[in-house]
């Protein structure tokens, strides 16, 4: 985000516990997290970490230390938020005046469609062109489930983004239309 808001910490930090991992702000392959707690709390934190996980590689470990010391992932997470900006920019231009729901920063637009439109069914016909999308129902708590795709934007090469998203369009249009 370019302007985020404060984080939590900055308002309780006697009580504030962060946890973050580097497999989607860095690469996917790197399973590792970090916890960050205030001193009180951190005897329980870690006696849970033990009894729950396996110990990361030490040279994970390392390396996570190491590029967070040296600026790595800050640059990692600039380049991450430039490119997921480019795919939210052509999400824009492919699907302009669609109601398309989205973040600048994010790698993925919600689509709503209308009352006449399945969202299973069209989610199965861009899978028959080897797009893959989601149904809302995985993301959703309440008992009515949405008409929505999600759409991710990061999980494909950025020169197929472009017709992959103009392949959703005209299968939304038709599903609109039949």
């Amino acid at each position: 985000m370019s302007r985020p808001p404060p984080p939590v910490v900055s308002y309780a930090p006697e009580r504030t516990v962060y946890v973050t991992g580097f497999s989607k702000n860095i690469a996917t392959g790197l399973r590792v997290g970090v916890v960050i707690s205030p001193p009180r709390y951190r005897p329980e934190i870690e006696r849970a970490i033990r009894a729950t996980t396996w110990n990361t590689p030490t040279l994970i470990s390392s390396l996570i230390c190491a590029w967070i010391e040296d600026g790595t992932v800050a640059r990692f997470e600039t380049q991450k938020r430039q490119d997921a900006r480019q795919r939210q920019q052509v999400a824009r231009e492919v699907l302009c005046g669609l109601p398309v729901v989205s973040h600048p920063d994010s790698y993925f637009v919600w689509l709503p469609l209308g009352e006449e439109s399945r969202a299973d069914r069209l989610a199965n016909a861009l899978m028959e062109r080897r797009i893959s999308v989601s149904t809302a129902e995985p993301f959703c708590v309440s008992a009515t489930i949405p008409q929505a795709l999600r759409i991710a934007l990061g999980s494909v090469p950025f020169d197929s983004l472009r017709p992959a998203l103009l392949s959703v369009r005209d299968a939304v249009e038709y599903e609109q239309y039949r």
